[in-house]
């Protein structure tokens, strides 16, 4: 059996689908198990009890802390107590204590085990911190059958979750649905389609910088900032070391408590290495939406750049579904209502265990990612090779997709060869030349710059991996040379099981997307140089004529192209002034 896995960054959360029902393995407490690490000397102390100590530890205690460990994923180490440790090693500790209290708690004879699990990952999670985290679990023997960006999961898991799945496909079929996962550690957001037998994404964003960590570091800061200025203290007064950490849990709880109350308390007497002072400080909502509300419009700024990416309006996306533990926070939802409309944005009553729902449904269906775009290779003269298909199916555990390609350089006078891999911006079953696209990345090889048009042979490989990481490396022949890029922000799709009642319907409703599909004008932009056949039109006309003059022959005889003759002609001073032919001040006419 293949559970669903949320590691968060606050809390992490098994799920497992039985009998048709989502079902979260969660602690005694009904509350997931937070991602907190305490090591006490040769002690190592995990979930509640190492975030209850944050309370109720004394002051000078041996051993440290980590919160959120998933950001140290990347790093080669990093020092906790004194001690250097492995992130990987901090996330295994994590993920064994979720699993080991997941099959010993009261739930656990709904487990058969937890061998194989669906894990969600940030949708800005890199390659190298998917790796670690894939080395993590197998450290703790369970195996990651894929993963799935966490909104992606969500959305997934409430089309599946529902009592009428079919119901809400007619509902959101053909439209724009805008996933809000803001978490303790990430602001993710994807924008998906609904299209018949799947559920696609269009375009992923986010951000680090502005979650429910930091909303908390904001607030203790600024209670002790204020504390400070009533008290007459300086504000860089003595502080206990450890008593910062339990003050940022204070934070967490007061800001948790302030979506039901008016007002919370912060109360801590051995705060400052003063010991005649005591911390107090009681904080209003309103206090509380002032001091956020640069991370709430910094969070909002990241929607609507995404939205802009894609050339849509707020009133293009039908539904916004708000997940994570950010969701209940009266100042998130304000906001998000104010720019879309309340009747638009849904938090759905499981929004804390959503994305772990997802992950399971996904295990449960056995349903395997597939690429929501062509992965495509911008050619000379504007056109586009198709390198990985859509639709094409993401590599389980252990495996690796390839596709070689060999190509021609068509204009190898600046001594290197352009590779531009791009994706089109918009769904489309055959996108046209004129579609707008959205770069993925560009490889650049050096070539010899004496070298004839098509002389210079070129290959490119792309290999997608089991982490999803599209790594795209290319190698001339003559020069032997070679250069490659690493692209991790790739679209994904995922297709719907079968629901009951027909749903052939919805292949002929008429598309919804009013969205802006040309392409942008100004800007600079990389001229391909590369060819899949050699063919003489893809040469630039000043390349050309070094080459073959005899091409621009007047008469029947002439081989250039009128462009390529527009673009020799180019290059070539004005006649009378000697002026460059754009230059604004020729005014010869000739």
């Amino acid at each position: 059996m293949a559970v669903g896995f949320d590691f968060g960054t606050t809390n992490s959360l098994i799920s497992v689908i039985l009998r048709d029902r989502a079902i979260d393995i969660v602690g005694d407490d009904g509350l997931p198990f937070p991602s907190v690490v305490r090591y006490q000397g040769e002690k190592v102390i995990v979930g509640r009890e190492a975030k209850e100590s944050l309370d109720s530890a004394g002051i000078g205690i041996h051993g440290d802390i980590v919160r959120s460990p998933k950001f140290l994923l990347g790093d080669e180490s990093v020092h906790v107590g004194g001690v250097e440790r492995s992130p990987v090693d901090i996330v295994h500790d994590v993920v064994r204590h979720v699993k080991g209290e997941s099959l010993r708690g009261r739930q656990g004879r709904n487990l058969d085990g937890v061998r194989n699990a669906v894990v969600t990952i940030p949708v800005t999670m890199t390659g190298p911190r998917r790796a670690a985290l894939r080395d993590a679990f197998r450290r703790a023997d369970i195996g990651i059958v894929q993963f799935v960006h966490e909104p992606f999961a969500a959305l997934y898991g409430y089309i599946r979750g529902r009592s009428d799945p079919s119901a809400v496909l007619r509902e959101l079929n053909r439209r724009n649905v805008l996933v809000v996962d803001w978490g303790g550690g990430t602001l993710d957001l994807t924008l998906c389609r609904i299209e018949r037998d799947r559920v696609v994404q269009l375009r992923n964003g986010g951000s680090d910088e502005v979650g429910g960590d930091q909303f908390d570091q904001a607030i203790r800061d600024e209670v002790i900032a204020r504390f400070a200025s009533a008290a007459g203290m300086p504000t860089d007064a003595s502080i206990h070391p450890d008593a910062r950490l339990r003050l940022l849990q204070d934070a967490e709880n007061n800001k948790i408590a302030l979506s039901e109350r008016s007002s919370a308390s912060f109360y801590r007497p051995d705060f400052f290495a003063d010991p005649t002072t005591t911390l107090e400080y009681r904080l209003t909502r309103d206090e509380l939406d002032e001091i956020t509300r640069p991370l709430v419009m910094s969070g909002m700024r990241h929607v609507e750049s995404l939205l802009d990416s894609v050339g849509i309006g707020p009133s293009q996306v039908s539904t916004v579904l708000v997940v994570g533990g950010m969701a209940s926070m009266p100042a998130v939802r304000g906001r998000l209502n104010e720019f879309f409309g309340p009747q638009r944005v849904e938090i759905p009553a499981s929004s804390a265990t959503l994305i772990a729902q997802g992950a399971a449904w996904i295990a449960y269906d056995r349903k395997r990612l597939q690429l929501a775009k062509p992965i495509e290779l911008q050619l000379a003269r504007g056109s586009f090779l198709p390198l990985v298909k859509a639709g094409t199916d993401m590599p389980a555990e252990g495996e690796v997709k390839r596709q070689k390609t060999h190509l021609f350089c068509t204009d190898p006078t600046d001594g290197v060869a352009k590779f531009e891999l791009c994706v089109p911006r918009h769904l489309s079953a055959s996108p046209q030349i004129a579609d707008p696209r959205s770069p993925l990345g560009v490889v650049t090889v050096d070539v010899h710059p004496e070298a004839k048009p098509f002389k210079e042979r070129l290959e490119l490989d792309i290999a997608i991996d089991d982490d999803l990481i599209l790594t795209a490396t290319a190698w001339s022949a003559m020069a032997k040379k070679s250069d490659s890029v690493a692209v991790h922000d790739l679209e994904f799709g995922l297709p719907l099981p079968r629901m009951d009642g027909d749903l052939d319907e919805l292949a002929a409703a008429p598309p919804d997307d009013d969205s802006d599909r040309s392409a942008e004008r100004g800007g600079l932009a990389v001229r391909s140089n590369i060819a899949h056949e050699p063919h003489l039109e893809l040469v630039p006309g000043e390349v050309l004529y070094i080459h073959d003059s005899s091409a621009f022959r007047s008469g029947i005889l002439r081989r250039a192209t009128q462009d390529q003759v527009d673009e020799h002609l180019y290059y070539q001073p004005c006649s009378v002034c000697k002026r460059a032919s754009n230059d604004p001040e020729c005014r010869c006419a000739s």
